[in-house]
């Protein structure tokens, strides 16, 4: 098979490129080593970022968001009783949309299936070749036999633990890791959210945050040890445990039913440099995690299929390599801002395992000051709306 750029993963960021490209007629292959079911059965993100919203607009792939989706103007910060909100609109003049990721995924795969794109679903051990050469290929397995895509660009969508990351010699390679020493428990229900907007949580138990995928459904974390049996954890104990970390207004409003989905997700701040190396390009988590606290996660990579297709589209339209030369220094210095935020809101909103009285003092003294100042909601709010692509 012969395509113009072979993309690895069929996660938001693969589709997203893939989608973009196929508007201005550059071809692509999709590779997934999952099935589509398990691909649209993950339970993601859901805050996007006017720039995201934007970009799936462009995409054509907004309709339903437009319809469905929540925009927040704004979200709560409480410690203890004390509720204080974030005016996200008066300090920016923007907003956030609420909009769960197996939506948007779905929207995408579905763009692409009207369009005829092609997509390989259950494509296992894939292989990248020939990084050197003006023709890199893409090697995999499926059904029993070994098929081949020959592109002239590879990129690589496919995660943390994907092929991409790993194809790149160890010479080249640095990473930077922070992993955080507690998990989010998270529980999806079909129950009317707390609040009509998020909610985080700083408590004595530990961190709460309280979202929602819709007015009729929510998605509620709370923290817990990231070695935490779930087994351990039924409904009840885990709704007992978050109506304690709430404000007593909204403890009293929760609305409690049973679990659709409940997890454990480890948090860690992971960035990889470069995110080059020749003709393949990473995006997305291939490149970087950041912890969910900031919701920089899907709009991190968002920005990265941002400058990679305006790279692609640069190069095949107008013979253009400068974009793609420049493609991983400028992604880096986003990244690196997304992860320096998501890791001040992560320190300010968590108890550590290790916190001294005087390391909660100051983190009480933080929170004080943040609800007080107006510099430093500014400060909160332009960098919750995003910052700029």
């Amino acid at each position: 098979m012969r395509t113009q750029v072979g993309i690895i993963g069929a996660g938001p960021a693969g589709l997203l490129l893939s989608q973009l490209l196929d508007l201005q007629g550059i071809a692509s292959v999709i590779l997934e080593r999952r099935s589509q079911e398990y691909v649209l059965g993950r339970i993601r993100a859901g805050v996007l970022e006017e720039g995201t919203v934007d970009m799936l607009r462009r995409a054509k792939v907004g309709e339903r968001m437009d319809r469905e989706g929540l925009v927040h103007e704004g979200f709560d910060i409480a410690v203890g009783d004390r509720r204080h909100r974030i005016d996200l609109k008066k300090y920016t003049g923007k907003t956030v949309m609420v909009y769960g990721q197996t939506e948007l995924t779905k929207d995408l795969m579905d763009a692409r299936a009207a369009a005829g794109g092609v997509i390989v679903y259950e494509a296992e051990n894939v292989r990248i070749e020939n990084l050197a050469s003006e023709t890199p290929g893409l090697r995999y397995d499926k059904n029993g036999g070994e098929h081949k895509v020959v592109c002239d660009f590879v990129a690589g969508c496919d995660g943390f633990r994907g092929v991409s990351r790993r194809s790149v010699p160890s010479s080249v390679l640095k990473t930077h890791e922070r992993v955080y020493p507690f998990g989010w428990l998270g529980v999806l229900s079909e129950t009317k959210p707390v609040s009509d907007e998020v909610i985080y949580v700083n408590h004595g138990d530990g961190f709460a945050l309280c979202s929602m995928r819709s007015m009729t459904r929510s998605r509620y974390y709370i923290q817990c040890p990231f070695d935490e049996d779930l087994e351990e954890w039924t409904d009840d104990r885990f709704w007992d445990a978050l109506r304690a970390r709430l404000p007593h207004d909204a403890a009293e409003s929760l609305e409690t039913g049973p679990s659709i989905e409940k997890s454990i997700a480890p948090l860690r701040s992971f960035v990889a440099e470069p995110m080059r190396h020749g003709r393949l390009f990473l995006a997305g988590d291939a490149a970087h995690i950041v912890p969910p606290t900031g919701a920089k996660g899907l709009n991190l990579a968002a920005s990265d299929i941002h400058y990679l297709s305006n790279a692609l589209i640069a190069f095949y339209k107008d013979n253009d390599t400068q974009l793609m030369e420049d493609y991983s220094q400028t992604c880096l210095r986003r990244v690196w801002q997304a992860e320096r935020f998501s890791w001040w809101m992560s320190t300010l909103l968590h108890r550590f395992p290790d916190q001294s009285s005087f390391d909660r003092g100051i983190q009480l003294a933080e929170l004080d000051y943040l609800t007080d100042s107006d510099a430093a909601q500014l400060a909160l709010a332009e960098n919750y709306v995003g910052l700029p692509f």
